[in-house]
């Protein structure tokens, strides 16, 4: 089969590997389509510690289901399914919570423990072999494209119930990226009365503008003024996306008092923050709480708002490419061609 292999840091190509076999409790999954995402850069660049190499990342895919590993019977031939990337042990502490993100025992493949796209190969190639306790079968109405956002939408979902969002508030994300669309229109679809969206790229937040009751494209203290603006005052909650240290800066400065900050973009390490009085914490009585990726369940119900369609994620798909272009893909993506947000590879 074709699968990009990523051999060294910053060296990588599509290569003839052998196609993988289902291990017990493992489906063999058939791609149709991936895309790849700023993590993946981390990876890429060899500052991700927990990678093998040579690997196979990818970690947004969905596809079909082609064989099946001894002891799985949840799913036949032919299933069409999304893939969540975390699969914990199962039996420790926080995987017993569901919190498979957090699973005390990570990279322990011994243990059964799975980061798909990181630890264990992933969506870039024709197939992939991986746990069945990943899939979520697609609805009907979704698409191929569609469904290779189960993890993502899992992620938006959990990061707007973090932050408590509750019917008639006032939200502000913060990040123009793929997580900030997907968590504003999350947020209107449990209710909020009135959703704004910040970033920074002219071009991206046009794209998405319909997805926020108001986009601002502004940076520093303009675009906090810009919003309060848009919000008629701060927000209840504020959600953030954009992984950059001002950004938490800003979103912590947005919140009310008594109100909830979510930070869920700087997943890597390397960024701290700086600029806030910890009197506008305290005396703001703020929560303020970190989002990692989505505990176990929650994407099969990110993909249930995906097909009632509360969330659209079509626009967000700016460009396509076989496997075998993944040189110009990777190069889209990286450089933010055209406006790039999510790039779409077709095995």
């Amino acid at each position: 089969m074709k699968a990009v292999v990523l051999q060294e840091p910053g060296r990588f190509a599509v290569e003839h590997v052998p196609t993988p076999s289902p291990g017990p409790g493992q489906v063999l999954l058939r791609v149709k389509a991936t895309t790849v995402c700023g993590t993946d850069q981390k990876i890429f660049a060899g500052q991700f510690p927990g990678t093998p190499l040579p690997h196979i990342p990818g970690h947004e895919f969905s596809g079909e289901v082609a064989a099946l590993g001894a002891g799985v019977d949840e799913f036949a031939p032919g299933d069409r399914v999304g893939v969540e990337v975390h699969v914990g042990c199962g039996s420790c502490a926080r995987c017993l919570e569901g919190l498979y993100p957090l699973c005390l025992n990570y990279g322990r493949t011994d243990k059964g423990h799975a980061h798909i796209g990181f630890t264990a190969p992933g969506g870039l190639a024709e197939f992939t072999a991986l746990s069945a306790k990943a899939l979520y079968r697609l609805p009907e109405p979704l698409s191929w494209d569609e469904g290779a956002f189960c993890d993502n939408i899992g992620i938006a979902l959990y990061a707007v119930e973090r932050a408590r969002v509750a019917a008639g508030e006032r939200v502000a994300i913060v990040g123009g990226g793929a997580f900030g669309a997907l968590a504003a229109q999350v947020a209107r679809a449990v209710g909020a009365a009135s959703v704004v969206l910040l970033g920074t790229r002219p071009e991206r937040m046009q794209r998405i503008a319909g997805f926020a009751d108001h986009v601002v494209v502004a940076s520093g203290d303009e675009a906090l003024d810009q919003v309060r603006e848009c919000l008629h005052g701060p927000a209840d909650a504020v959600i953030e996306f954009a992984g950059t240290a001002e950004a938490a800066r800003q979103a912590i400065l947005l919140a009310r008092r008594g109100g909830r900050v979510v930070l869920a973009g700087a997943t890597g390490p390397g960024r701290e923050l700086r600029g806030v009085d910890l009197s506008t914490i305290v005396r703001g009585h703020l929560d303020i709480c970190g989002s990692l990726a989505n505990p176990r369940g929650i994407s099969g119900r990110g993909l249930a708002l995906i097909a009632r369609g509360a969330v659209d994620v079509k626009p967000l798909i700016t460009h396509h490419f076989p496997l075998d272009e993944f040189q110009v893909a990777w190069a889209t993506f990286v450089e933010r061609r055209d406006g790039a947000i999510r790039v779409m590879l077709h095995p």
